[in-house]
Order: structure tokens, then C-alpha cells, then sequence
């Protein structure tokens, strides 16, 4: 693969941010992808990356900084323009266009909205019922994923231009609409940087078609 300078940002809030540039520069070494990874939290800052991921942690106060920060807008405007965005559990949920959670119903919090689902919080339960399991992923190749599950949420309603990608007990828990990809466990733990290897690949077409 062309190597090419590749900038991608990490929303720098909360959450699993580390983990994610660690999982991002493996991919990218794998890739032999000549690219830098960095924290991004202000407009300025997120209209110069190439890709964007949104890392899982507490979406609620990821979302309450992001709008005081008044970085919500530029984010949308963003993706909507074809910017590839990677949104891990928490980051799924800020990339909706309406969340709930299964105990309190209907959420305040502010969204996105680039992405066409309706997302249920805590859909596999709270802390203590966090779990793993292996993930049947096509887009990613024959051997199974495996799925780190942490206060995750389901998808419970997904747009017609959204392809489902995996699901788990019945449960919708990775999408894929155009140039954005969700996914309800924590790619960024598994030890396997397939996923961002994906986005990464998705990353690379924007580039070349800029």
C-alpha cells in the first residue's frame, strides 16, 4: 500500500483514548501507513484531521464538553461531507440520531446525529455485566472478532442506508453507513486491530478521492 500522511484524530475528553491511538498506530504499522495519531477536543483542530475516532467511555460527558466546546457542529458538518469517523461504544452513541436507555427511557443528551440509528443505552446491562465474545465479522475476515462489552448499548433501529455488520444475541452491535462505521464493544481492547484497520482503509479512499 502507497504510504501517505495520514492525520487522525482522537476525540480527547474522556474514555478510552490511549487505547485507541495505540490501536490506531498498530494498524497503521500493519498497514505500513506513514500517518500520525492525535488528541482533537476543539473546532480548529477537528476540521485539519483525515479521519476521526470517538472513543467509548461516558458518552453523556463526552457529549456535554464536546457542546461546550462548540465542537458538536463542526463534527457534523465533517462527516457529513464525507470525513470517515469511527464511533466505539460511547462513540456509537454520540454518532446517533436518538439514544434511551432501557431504565431511565429518553435521554437529554445532545447527539450528533450523522448516523441513522436509534441506540438503547445499557442494552446488555450495567458494570458488573460486561462480558466478551467472539464476533463473526465479514468485513474483516473469516477469523472471529472478539468483542469487548462494557455497559454496551444495542442498536435497536437502523436506517435503510445502514448495513449491519454484527450482531450478538440477536442484537445489532456494529453498523455501517457510508463513511461512518459504529460499534457497541471496544475494538480498541481486543488486542486486534482489525476494526481500525478498516476504518484506516476507509480513511486512505477519502484521502484519494479529495
Amino acid at each position: 500500500m502507497t504510504k501517505k500522511q495520514l492525520t487522525i484524530g482522537v476525540l480527547g475528553f474522556q474514555g478510552d483514548i490511549e487505547e485507541n491511538i495505540a490501536a490506531t498506530r498498530q494498524a497503521m504499522e500493519e498497514m505500513s501507513v506513514n500517518g500520525r495519531v492525535e488528541l482533537v477536543r476543539y473546532p480548529e483542530e477537528m476540521e485539519r484531521v483525515d479521519g476521526l475516532i470517538l472513543p467509548g467511555g461516558e458518552s453523556t460527558v463526552q457529549s456535554a464538553l464536546a457542546a461546550i466546546q462548540r465542537s458538536l457542529p463542526v463534527m457534523k458538518k465533517r462527516i457529513a461531507d464525507g470525513m470517515p469517523v469511527l464511533g466505539t461504544c460511547a462513540g456509537m452513541i454520540m454518532l446517533s440520531k436518538r439514544a434511551y436507555d432501557r431504565v431511565v427511557g429518553e435521554t437529554r443528551q445532545k447527539t450528533i446525529g450523522n448516523l441513522d440509528i436509534v441506540i438503547e443505552r445499557n442494552a446488555f446491562g450495567r458494570q458488573n455485566d460486561s462480558f466478551e465474545a467472539d464476533l463473526k465479522i465479514d468485513a474483516l475476515g473469516k477469523s472471529p472478532f472478539k468483542g469487548v462489552f462494557i455497559r454496551a448499548p444495542a442498536v435497536s433501529e437502523a436506517g435503510k442506508d445502514v448495513e449491519v455488520i454484527a450482531r450478538h444475541a440477536g442484537r445489532i452491535v456494529a453498523v455501517r453507513q457510508k463513511n461512518i462505521i459504529g460499534t457497541a464493544f471496544h475494538p480498541e481492547l481486543a488486542g486486534d486491530a482489525r476494526m481500525h484497520r478498516q476504518f484506516l482503509k476507509m480513511v486512505l479512499d477519502y484521502r484519494r478521492a479529495k
